[in-house]
């Protein structure tokens, strides 16, 4: 807003108002503040600050033991602890050099997309309460239950799950499971259409989204964005396709793009990768082998839980592993890649030999995303800000590491 002020002369002068949206405001999804100089209504600058957790994972990760360091990964994207989990295990795995197990493959692939869609449809209600569409906001919720209480009887967990192991996942499914989220599964098509009804072609949320917070596909890759934020824009990038993990080259699914690089593309994009990975989880659930959930690799892998509580040997295998971590770990060090929900999860870790990281790094996609808010905002609406601060869907775990 522009503040008049009466100078000594008895003239009215105009002056900027800068104001701070956060770190309490809902609609920052977490404890971002951005300093915002309004001229009117108008964004003259935009300036984010992430700096309000202080957690320091990568840190915490230099003194771990490489299995102590999976539950911090849980807490950079609570959204979808399950893919920052995978990313992290599939490093480590590349490190060691150790293959997971197909069977533990497939259930690492289908669970990481039953993640996407927790943290779309939680996307989803958050990013419509924000522009007034309250209705969606209940409705995504009952669907993300039912996956929730999926993965609470698969791990015991509901948020932070701590489900991939190094080597393969922490227990297997069982057929009644693979059921219930098979009919789960049935019935989602159905839901996807109920949301787009009520905002498809709603004339508030076209007015709210059609146009605003405009990113070309040469502006998306300059700033490095990734996920459904840069395919938004046309590109057509997918860490799945072009860099395969899990069994994703073995699947059949098509990555969703958007063609004007707005709000409502962005919001387009998430909607049809709901379907996709509906599509890719059903294809896990009937191409699923049998066998082992975890690699047969002793230095490297935690025994099973039901041989720990049985066998000496093994109690002193999991202690060891533990509290001292692997002892023949190779040198050397490695980056790998994975497609979360909000884009691209890098995992980059220097390896001395000894059980524990001496570098971890986290590329995480929130940071990234942040960093364009300015270009998004400034020159626009203060309005506009609420709808393109839902649109790049960040969270601030993963963030201020």
């Amino acid at each position: 807003m522009t503040i008049e002020k009466t100078e000594a002369n008895g003239r009215l002068k105009a002056e900027e108002l800068t104001l701070n949206m956060g770190p309490q405001h809902p609609a920052t999804h977490g404890v971002l503040r951005l300093v915002l100089e309004l001229d009117g209504e108008t964004v003259v600058k935009c300036t984010p600050h992430i700096g309000y957790l202080h957690r320091g994972v990568e840190k915490l990760s230099e003194h771990s033991t490489y299995f102590q360091v999976l539950p911090l990964t849980d807490r950079l994207d609570y959204i979808s602890s399950m893919s920052n989990n995978i990313g992290y295990c599939t490093a480590v795995e590349r490190l060691f050099g150790i293959e997971a197990p197909e069977r533990a493959l497939y259930i690492r692939t289908m669970t990481g997309e039953m993640a996407r869609i927790l943290s779309h449809l939680l996307w989803l209600a958050t990013h419509a309460l924000d522009i007034g569409a309250m209705t969606v906001f209940l409705y995504c919720f009952r669907e993300r239950e039912k996956l929730v209480d999926l993965f609470e009887r698969l791990c015991g967990a509901r948020l932070t799950v701590t489900y991939p192991r190094i080597g393969g996942v922490k227990n297997d499914v069982t057929d009644e499971w693979l059921d219930s989220l098979f009919e789960f599964t049935e019935e989602f098509p159905g839901r996807i259409a109920e949301y787009e009804t009520l905002i498809d072609r709603n004339r508030i949320w076209l007015q709210r989204t059609k146009g605003i917070g405009v990113i070309s596909a040469e502006e998306a890759v300059n700033r490095g964005l990734s996920g459904p934020t840069l395919r938004g824009s046309g590109v057509a990038y997918d860490v799945r396709k072009y860099m395969p993990y899990g069994v994703y080259d073995r699947l059949e699914w098509e990555v969703p793009i958007g063609k004007n690089g707005d709000v409502y593309d962005r919001y387009r994009v998430r909607m049809e990768e709901f379907r996709q990975s509906n599509s890719i989880i059903r294809q896990c659930i009937e191409r699923i082998p049998s066998g082992p959930i975890l690699a047969d690799e002793p230095k490297f892998v935690l025994p099973a839980k039901e041989r720990v509580l049985n066998d000496m040997e093994h109690l002193v295998q999991q202690f060891i592993l533990m509290t001292k971590g692997p002892q023949t770990a190779p040198k050397g060090d490695v980056y790998v890649a994975t497609e979360v929900p909000k884009g691209e999860l890098g995992y980059y870790i220097i390896s001395d030999g000894t059980g524990k990281p001496y570098r971890m790094r986290v590329r995480a996609p929130s940071f990234v995303h942040v960093a364009a808010l300015p270009g998004l905002c400034e020159g626009n609406l203060i309005a506009d800000v609420i709808a393109n601060i839902g649109s790049i869907d960040i969270v601030l775990g993963e963030c201020d590491r």
